[in-house]
């Protein structure tokens, strides 16, 4: 792990840049590690990508789980920490502390060229300039957390996806929940014809891509349910590197299903899938 500002000449070289905060999240078990980028980083790097990761987190955050990927932290007072509770109803959110806005600055120049950078904000801290800084890269965007508000007792709320509105033209694939979106269909329809790409992810129903004026379901895998923490993410990934590298949008959110429905047979991170699960799934696919 390296500490912004002081940029390392021996930095290596990285083709999956993701930006946004690692979460020290509040459990029944104790504190454990989340994010965004902490499942979707995972993913990544089982899927044989060098992974960057830019974030703002306090010095005493665990970042073992993520020791795999290399972690560029701002060091800040106070990491970015949720406390989510599933009911019947759905989650509900609450937002403990927040860590600071990441900028331009905070990445390194070598970094900044990534063949993927994926914008993968929790709780509003990448502004639109720093999204619209990668030009020369495929960009992707799970813009979740910069559609979310919180009260003065920290509990979070949905904003309207044209909260993120400015996001979406910079981005040349947008993932996100039908939760996301108050399970409205007609928000992710409005929402698809300001986007180059955009996959709606519904659970157990699967995936919708909005691509090219046309629309199309992409059933889900069967799955036994234990933890769903994070398959958005772990989808998010595997659908960015699949679509980035063939251009197939409904190819890659089939597979993106394949390896999420995997991801909630296990709690936390553990269900970010392991090198030899991802390959398994690639190769069945038709790749070596």
């Amino acid at each position: 792990m390296a500490d912004a500002p002081r940029f390392a000449t021996e930095l290596p070289s990285v083709n999956y840049l993701l930006i946004g905060h690692l979460s020290e999240d509040a459990t029944p078990e104790g504190p454990t590690l989340g994010g965004t980028v902490a499942y979707a980083g995972l993913t990544a790097h089982a899927l044989g990508r060098k992974v960057g990761l830019v974030t703002a987190a306090a010095d005493g955050l665990d970042l073992e789980q993520v020791q795999a990927l290399t972690v560029w932290r701002k060091s800040v007072p106070a990491s970015t920490s949720f406390e989510n509770r599933y009911t019947p109803g759905g989650r509900v959110q609450t937002l403990r502390s927040r860590a600071t806005d990441l900028e331009l600055a905070d990445v390194p120049e070598s970094w900044r060229a990534a063949q993927i950078v994926h914008m993968a904000p929790i709780a509003c801290e990448i502004p639109t300039d720093l999204a619209g800084a990668f030009s020369e890269s495929f960009v992707g965007i799970t813009p979740q957390g910069s559609m979310r508000t919180w009260d003065s007792t920290g509990r979070v709320r949905l904003r309207s996806w044209e909260a993120v509105g400015d996001l979406l033209p910079v981005a040349d694939a947008v993932v996100l929940s039908i939760e996301d979106l108050g399970m409205e269909r007609s928000a992710a329809e409005a929402m698809a014809a300001r986007c180059k790409t955009l996959v709606v992810t519904e659970g157990p129903r699967g995936a919708t891509v909005y691509h090219a004026q046309r629309s199309e379901l992409i059933p889900a895998t069967p799955a036994r349910e234990v933890d769903p923490t994070g398959a958005g993410d772990i989808f998010a990934a595997v659908f960015f590197i699949r679509f980035q590298a063939t251009g197939d949008p409904w190819e890659a959110a089939g597979l993106a299903n394949q390896i999420a429905a995997k991801s909630v047979s296990r709690p936390g991170l553990s269900g970010a899938p392991t090198p030899a699960e991802a390959r398994a799934v690639l190769q069945a696919a038709g790749d070596r």
